[in-house]
This record gives structure tokens, C-alpha cells and sequence, in this order.
């Protein structure tokens, strides 16, 4: 089986919103959390989808997967004071009912509205293959180290350097022993999965995603996505009002 986690336990301090979660932000009369969920219910190979949320906003969200009649959802759970500590009460959520060692688990952030049906299936299939699957895009812009932010002295080869994206996948098998073994191991807060298999001196196999598959972080990544689904829109209008001329 094939289990959608996303997590979705932050606040979005970068985003600036002071009263609400910006995983809750309406983006053309949808929450981007519903927007990034359905992605997954409409997805033929996804049989579940289990979120993490922030826990005071449970019910809300619960309410809106009712009124937005989001299929699949199999479990709504609280968050953790971190984004690792969400993955992780995902992961033991999913192991619920994920038995099989190789049942695939598809870890995403909830503010990702962009996701693509071709980059799912991608992740699934490559996930299948290798146990691991990380989307990421190249790096088109020089890179600099900076321990403070003011001095460099070292920088890094652009045609080496990658943009993790989501979802990432892993096997039931290989994320719950990554869990277990970053307890062992006192790691308490990798930024993601792949880095916490990094830091665990493992390989993480990886994929190019799409630079559409945008992660709404701050003012600027609402401004884009807003845009997005503007131009969208729009260009279906026109379509139809060509159609009718014709």
C-alpha cells in the first residue's frame, strides 16, 4: 500500500500571517492544505493520507477535509514542536496499518498546492525500485558559504549542488529503522528525511522534480502561487471565449 503523510504542524513564522497558519492560507477559494491533499486523494496509486497537524487546529482542518469532501484521509493526528517530530508521529501512525515491509509511505509538506499527478507516480516507482526516492531540481544560482552572513570564504560547485523537494519516498522498512536509529543515536531535529538518512551515513536515491512544485514558505512563494492560478484560470477563460467565437 501506498500512505500520503503530510505533515502540517507549523505556524509559519516567515510567512508573517499573525493569525493564522499559513498551510490554512486560501489560495483561489481553497486552503493550499486541501489543495495539497487532494493531489494525493485524486492519485490512483495513493490508498491512504495521514497529516500531522498543528493541535489546536485539528477540528478546523477536519472540518474543512468535510466540506471540500477530500477522499483517503484516513487519520488526523497531532503534531510535534518541530517538523521531525510531526514526520515521526506520521510515520508511527502509518506503521498502524502499514504492515509490509515494503509499503510505501510519501512524506510531504502540506504547502505544496503545485504537486503534479507525473511527479507522484515518479516517486512511487522509484521508491519501489530503490527503497528511497528524493525529488530535487539543480541548483541555477552560484552558492557561497558564510558562516555569518557577512564574510565568505568558500563556495560551491553549482553543477553539484540539488533542491530537495516533495513528497520524498521511502519503504515502511527503511523510514522506521531511520526512526529508530535516530533515537539510538540522540538526532533529534534533521531539517528532512533524506537528511536524517544522510546523517545516519546513508545514500538517498535521487530524482529531478519539477521547479513548478513550489514549497509556500513566505509573502513572495504566495505571491507566485496566487499568479499561478490567475494566469491558469485566465487562460482557460480565454480558451472558452475563443471556443465560442469559433
Amino acid at each position: 500500500m501506498v500512505t500520503a503523510m503530510l505533515f502540517a504542524g507549523g505556524v509559519g513564522r516567515r510567512m508573517k500571517s499573525t493569525d493564522m497558519p499559513k498551510q490554512f492560507l486560501k489560495v483561489a477559494g481553497k486552503p493550499i492544505i486541501i489543495r495539497t491533499m487532494e493531489h494525493f486523494a485524486k492519485h490512483s496509486e495513493v490508498d491512504d493520507i495521514v497529516i500531522a497537524c498543528k493541535e489546536d487546529w485539528i477540528d478546523y482542518l477536519n472540518e474543512l477535509i468535510e466540506k471540500f469532501n477530500v477522499k483517503k484521509v484516513r487519520a488526523v493526528i497531532p503534531g510535534g514542536e518541530t517538523g521531525y517530530e510531526s514526520i515521526h508521529n506520521g510515520v508511527v501512525e502509518t506503521a498502524k496499518v502499514a504492515k509490509n515491509p515494503d509499503d510505501i509511505i510519501l512524506i510531504c509538506d502540506g504547502v505544496r498546492p503545485m504537486l503534479s499527478e507525473k511527479l507522484i507516480s515518479n516517486c512511487i516507482e522509484l521508491t519501489r525500485k530503490y527503497g528511497t526516492a528524493v525529488p530535487v531540481t539543480p541548483s541555477i544560482d552560484s552558492l557561497l558559504y558564510s558562516e555569518d552572513g557577512e564574510i565568505c570564504k568558500k563556495s560551491y560547485k553549482r553543477s553539484s549542488m540539488y533542491i530537495t523537494q516533495a513528497p520524498q519516498g521511502y519503504t515502511m522498512e527503511r523510514i522506521l529503522w531511520a526512526h529508530s536509529e535516530a533515537e539510538k543515536r540522540g538526532i533529534t531535529n534533521p531539517v528532512s528525511s533524506s537528511e536524517l538518512f544522510i546523517e545516519l551515513g546513508e545514500e538517498v536515491r535521487l530524482f529531478i522534480g519539477e521547479r513548478t512544485n513550489i514549497k509556500v514558505t513566505t509573502p513572495e512563494d504566495m505571491d507566485t502561487l496566487r499568479a499561478s492560478f490567475f494566469y491558469k484560470h485566465f487562460r482557460m477563460f480565454a480558451e472558452e471565449e475563443l471556443g465560442r467565437e469559433e
